[in-house]
């Protein structure tokens, strides 16, 4: 049976949220959010080798969450947003999805709790 609620394609989300569990890799998104910036300033804030920063924009842009352009020696990072988009589509789908859930297991409890008579202490 196929899951309704998954449009998006699988790997796609894999690398998104993948990309997104490591803390380093969140922040330096957040860096982006402000605007392009080059390898080595978004290297100063982590306190991290250039390589070690590489690495990390590198599962990045595997998942598709930045793209890099070069201009000679310098490599400017551009975030991409719709990866992060339709991540936030998909748990969106999942949060109303237990909201609505949740509510009916709630009403029925609260109906079961009105119909059942309570019990006189004896």
């Amino acid at each position: 049976m196929v899951n309704q609620m998954v449009k998006h394609s699988s790997k796609s989300l894999n690398r998104t949220f993948a990309a997104l569990a490591d803390p380093t890799r969140r922040r330096i998104l957040a860096h982006l959010a402000g605007g392009d910036q080059c390898v080595t300033d978004l290297a100063g804030p982590h306190k991290m080798s250039l390589p070690a920063v590489s690495k990390h924009l590198r599962v990045l842009e595997k998942a598709g969450l930045l793209r890099r352009r070069r201009y000679g020696r310098v490599h400017q990072i551009h975030l991409k947003a719709e990866p992060l988009r339709q991540a936030a589509q998909w748990v969106e789908k999942y949060r109303k999805f237990w909201e609505g859930s949740l509510d009916r297991l709630a009403d029925y409890l609260e109906n079961r709790a009105k119909q059942s008579p309570k019990k006189e202490a004896r």
